[in-house]
């Protein structure tokens, strides 16, 4: 049998798919394309590498501290367990990610193949992503660096290249010649009236003990600085943490760039499998409405949306009706606190707009309305000068931290399910249309005892309601 460990790098914030895309719930945790995130989507499409010769363990996930509950609960939502998730405890590049990744993976004493995969990219042809992907599995069991080329449709100015070396129809594995960076448009047309050239995903295939072997000889200062991190890492459940201190010095750098440009030629063999099956990155809008069904007009529309007289638009509504009248290539995004318009060939740019916001520290930058915790999620309704008012929502037998605010009291109303109330020194249980209420500087928690969603409305009353007024003395998820 041949081991292999998935490997999915869940990190990047996604910018120019804003207003859906935040810092806070970036776009691989997104649907976009179907009823599952692009993270779902990876995690399966790796978990379907299996066959009779090739054992797939469980996903490694590597991602950032504020991202790990969400991972976990969206490969509990598909039925994937986690193979183990590596926290970044601040951004350094794919590099020092997938080092992370080949040091657990060999911890067990064995030395798998990690497949390797960008956790926001989509692939329409899922039995042609899984052949091509054994195929580099069965090559890359020989010692071999694999990466995927996709074949290109168009001559793409937004994606690396990769030349390979001159072949027949026939090969399956193709052999690198060199690394291109993004062209310009009619460098682009002559690789595709050429031939020989690939988009580079992203996608590779690599023994660990074989990273780790040619990461030191090319970048040992990454190699080292990792191997540093990771020698003061700490374990909490299935999250694994390295040092801070350590991995905050490790040189921020592609996996690209520190090793595989360096391959060709050199002491490490790294070929290519080709794959044709529809492959995306969804980069921008204009990506995402390309890979959508559209009607008879090229109009892509999710959500409550109606038209006349328009074509070739993209409107995404999540909270409201849309309606388009006599217009064309033109994107509207729509959320329940910002609205994006943009022109389809202007799609790039919106990471201008999200600039801004982080300038301007508005929360739009970072956060939905809706925000994600460990526990469910809570919904800003309505805020005043001196209130505000929450829907909170508490999974099954979830609760949050036990807490106070110094600057807010608090009222609660039970619209669905149980409550179990701690409030000060006393414990009771709440049920549909029955209330509470919490006295500022008040030590109390709220939790969720019964088998279905718990739905309250919150509404928070003081001089200062800020999400940082909080002061937690016991927390289930380590915050």
């Amino acid at each position: 049998m041949i081991n292999v460990a998935p490997v999915i790098l869940c990190g990047g914030s996604g910018t120019r798919l804003w207003p859906l895309s935040r810092t806070g719930f970036p776009k691989q945790f997104l649907c976009l394309t179907g009823s599952e995130s692009l993270f779902q989507q990876a995690a399966r499409r790796l978990s379907d590498l299996s066959s009779e010769d090739i054992l797939v363990s469980d996903p490694l996930i590597v991602t950032g501290e504020d991202h790990r509950f969400l991972a976990s609960e969206q490969l509990r939502e598909i039925g994937v367990a986690l193979g183990g998730a590596l926290l970044e405890p601040v951004g350094r590049n794919t590099a020092p990610a997938l080092t992370l990744a080949a040091l657990a993976a060999i911890e067990g004493e064995g030395d798998p193949i990690l497949v390797v995969t960008p956790a926001d990219q989509t692939v329409i042809d899922s039995t042609a992503f899984s052949s091509a992907m054994q195929s580099a599995i069965y090559e890359a069991e020989h010692g071999s660096i694999v990466i995927l080329g996709i074949v290109p449709d168009c001559p793409e100015t937004g994606y690396g290249y990769i030349q390979i070396e001159s072949c027949t129809s026939s090969e399956e594995v193709l052999t690198v010649k060199r690394f291109i960076e993004k062209p310009d448009e009619s460098t682009a047309e002559a690789y595709l009236a050429e031939g020989g050239y690939f988009w580079n995903a992203g996608i590779f295939v690599i023994k660990a003990s074989v990273w780790l072997k040619v990461l030191e000889q090319f970048r040992p200062d990454i190699f080292d600085a990792t191997c540093s991190a990771w020698s003061k890492r700490t374990i909490d459940s299935q999250f694994t943490r390295p040092g801070k201190a350590e991995f905050s010095m490790i040189p921020s750098e592609s996996v690209d760039y520190a090793v595989l440009e360096h391959c060709p030629g050199s002491a490490f063999p790294i070929k290519m499998v080709p794959l044709d099956a529809g492959w995306s990155d969804l980069g921008a809008w204009d990506a995402v409405w390309k890979v959508l069904p559209k009607d008879g007009d090229g109009n892509a529309h999710i959500g409550d949306v109606l038209t006349t007289n328009s074509k070739n638009t993209l409107v995404h509504a999540t909270s409201r009706l849309v309606g388009l009248v006599g217009v064309k290539d033109v994107i509207v995004v729509e959320t329940p606190d910002a609205v994006l318009v943009v022109d389809k060939s202007h799609s790039q740019d919106v990471k201008h707009i999200v600039s801004t916001l982080g300038r301007q520290r508005r929360e739009e930058h970072t956060l939905h309305r809706k925000v994600h915790r460990p526990w469910g999620w809570y919904d800003s309704i309505d805020e005043g000068g001196r209130f505000k008012v929450k829907r909170i929502l508490v999974k099954p037998k979830a609760s949050l931290s036990l807490q106070k605010h110094h600057h807010r009291a608090e009222h609660w109303i039970v619209v669905r399910g149980t409550a179990e109330i701690t409030n000060g020194s006393q414990n009771f249980i709440l049920t549909e249309n029955q209330s509470t209420y919490i006295p500022l500087g008040e030590v109390h928690r709220l939790a969720n005892p019964g088998t279905i969603p718990l739905e309250i409305i919150e509404v928070q009353s003081g001089g200062y309601l800020g999400e940082d007024d909080i002061v937690r003395f016991e927390d289930n998820y380590g915050r």
